[in-house]
């Protein structure tokens, strides 16, 4: 897609209220220190319009980015490794799923995962709780140049393996420092578009949201 315009047009907090936006909207989540910044502004051809940090957990709003006036990027707060009380972690959680939930226009989560390490048990959290929420989340490994082309192929089969991801999961390396994976990224959000990617058949609830764990671990900023 050719980027003609992209702007932050809406941010909300724990206590905002939710935009009834006409237009489709694909949302990204992410740990914190995955790099999900760093991905936006690849994917927009910007430098910073979604800022990096190096203080994980940023992202402490759902930020709205309209795009050519025919989409939102959606940009969730990230989570695993921000120094913040549990409380307020369990109000972002319940801040997301009320995203989830409520949103008619949304049509696909992408879930970061960082390619060099198998998923922790923060990305484990967030997946399983979006597929409880009725979506099949398209996973991006993001980092790709800090790896060899001929780990590539093992690291993505090791991501899906821990995920648990049904066979046909969707993964898709991505590097910001070389935009390695930018134009597939594309074609799959125009695959999307055109499919509303929910999976209507899975009605189960799960509102215990991905921040109930203060574990850390080891990683690199946004």
């Amino acid at each position: 897609m050719v980027i003609k315009s992209a702007e932050l047009e809406t941010v909300c907090g724990i206590t905002s209220s939710l935009p009834r936006n006409e237009l489709p909207e694909i949302a990204f989540a992410g740990r914190s220190n995955v790099g999900k910044s760093s991905l936006l502004n690849g994917l927009l051809n910007r430098k910073s319009l979604a800022r990096t940090s190096a203080t994980p957990g940023k992202t402490q709003t759902i930020n709205y980015y309209k795009i050519n006036n025919e989409l939102y990027f959606v940009d969730l707060p990230g989570y695993g490794y921000a120094k913040v009380s549990q409380s307020t972690r369990e109000k972002w959680g319940k801040m997301i799923e009320k995203y989830l939930k409520k949103s008619p226009t949304l049509k696909a989560v992408f879930l970061l995962t960082d390619i060099r390490h198998e998923p922790g048990e923060h990305d484990k959290q967030m997946y399983e709780w979006i597929v409880a929420n009725g979506f099949r989340p398209v996973i991006i490994a993001t980092k790709s140049d800090k790896i060899s082309k001929g780990q590539i192929k093992q690291q993505t089969s090791k991501i899906l393996k821990t995920l648990k991801c049904p066979q046909g999961t969707v993964i898709l390396p991505f590097s910001a420092l070389n935009k390695a994976g930018r134009d597939e990224i594309w074609a799959e959000i125009g695959k999307i578009l055109g499919d509303d990617n929910r999976d209507k058949e899975i009605t189960e609830e799960n509102t215990n949201g991905p921040e109930k764990k203060d574990k850390r671990e080891n990683g690199e900023t946004e």
